[in-house]
């Protein structure tokens, strides 16, 4: 980054403040909800309860693409309307882990698992299994609504209102696409020589557009910012949202569960096709049938995935993934420095890379 980006934000002291403004619109959409009988208070507090802790990645990009775009004015409602984010981002988490079958999220029982262990302790009729995923299913969708709802309260005016609605439907439109590819190709695998790009069109619309690229167009949209800087939000979310994913990739395969909140190697249980997988079936040679016979097998224990790892390894695959989180995150920075910021949310955007690119959960 430039100089002139040498005095970033206080993004802990924002995180702060989305954290507080959220617990502020739940606790009113709690309170409605428990109003309704006493049988949804479990309901209510499992969402709130998912909403606690997080990186708020979705917030801080919308609000620090508002902020380099109209500089320092007064906020709280756009902290408010950022916050509505993390709801969009706990519905596609509720129901990924049905869609993966994961028994975990964060370190604790997925939602789903939740309330089938509540459906066997409180000894109800049916199959517990299916209970958890039912009520899973209506709590992400019920996310998705006081998403809207934390939007609409926000106290934004009517015309940057109705300019966030329409980012945020596409932002929603985009990941649930990104989410039926990357269901389609495990089920329907790209041939080798298109896996890649195919890893890459999943990555797109699951996780560039949706992490990044759209948050930083509703904060734009928030400031009504200017086709230049639109543009130039969209490289930046591109790159920076391709890079996460790649990370995400590696965490996957790689990551400490006591870090990450998930089981060692989940994404190979899973059969996840992502960039890292296609590069290294490329590069495997005879041995790819090896990768390929372990991936999406539920069963696999630790020596399994182990061995896995090991195959990956070799292949070095993801040196050349760490490689390309490098060349995307360079390729962020320099979309931003084709149009003029305001100084202080340049840095923070600069901040946020390293945030989004370079973690370890």
């Amino acid at each position: 980054m430039s100089p002139a980006a040498s005095r970033p934000l206080d993004l802990a002291d924002v995180r702060r403040r989305i954290d507080d403004a959220l617990s502020a619109g739940l606790r009113d959409r709690a309170d409605h909800l428990t109003a309704l009988g006493v049988d949804l208070v479990p309901v209510a507090d499992a969402l709130v309860g998912f909403c606690q802790g997080g990186k708020r990645i979705r917030p801080l990009f919308g609000y620090c693409g508002w902020r380099a775009a109209a500089g320092d004015q007064e906020d709280d409602a756009v902290v408010r309307a950022v916050s509505s984010l993390e709801l969009v981002q706990a519905a596609a988490l509720v129901h990924d882990d049905i869609i993966d079958e994961s028994d975990s999220r964060r370190g604790r029982p997925s939602v789903h698992r939740a309330f089938e262990q509540q459906h066997r302790s409180g000894g109800y009729a049916g199959d517990a299994a299916k209970h958890g995923v039912a009520t899973a299913i209506l709590i992400g969708d019920l996310a998705l609504i006081w998403a809207d709802a934390l939007v609409q309260a926000a106290g934004l005016d009517d015309a940057a209102l109705l300019r966030v609605r329409h980012d945020l439907d596409l932002m929603r439109i985009e990941v649930m696409s990104g989410q039926y590819l990357d269901v389609l190709e495990q089920a329907r695998p790209a041939p080798p020589e298109q896996a890649e790009e195919s890893a890459l069109r999943v990555a797109e619309l699951k996780s560039a557009s949706y992490t990044v690229a759209r948050p930083m167009l509703i904060g734009a949209a928030i400031a009504d910012a200017g086709p230049d800087i639109r543009a130039a939000y969209a490289s930046f979310g591109h790159h920076v949202g391709i890079a996460f994913q790649l990370r995400d990739d590696l965490l996957g395969v790689f990551g400490d569960p006591t870090v990450t909140g998930k089981p060692a190697g989940d994404d190979l249980r899973e059969g996840k096709r992502t960039v890292l997988v296609a590069r290294a079936l490329q590069r495997l040679g005879d041995r790819a049938a090896d990768v390929i016979d372990g991936l999406g097998r539920p069963d696999l224990d630790s020596a399994q995935v182990d061995r896995l790892r090991d195959l990956l390894i070799d292949s070095g695959a993801p040196a050349e993934v760490e490689a390309l989180i490098e060349e995307h995150s360079a390729a962020a920075r320099a979309a931003l420095s084709r149009v003029t910021l305001d100084r202080e949310g340049l840095g923070a955007l600069d901040e946020m890379v390293d945030a989004a690119t370079a973690r370890a959960h």
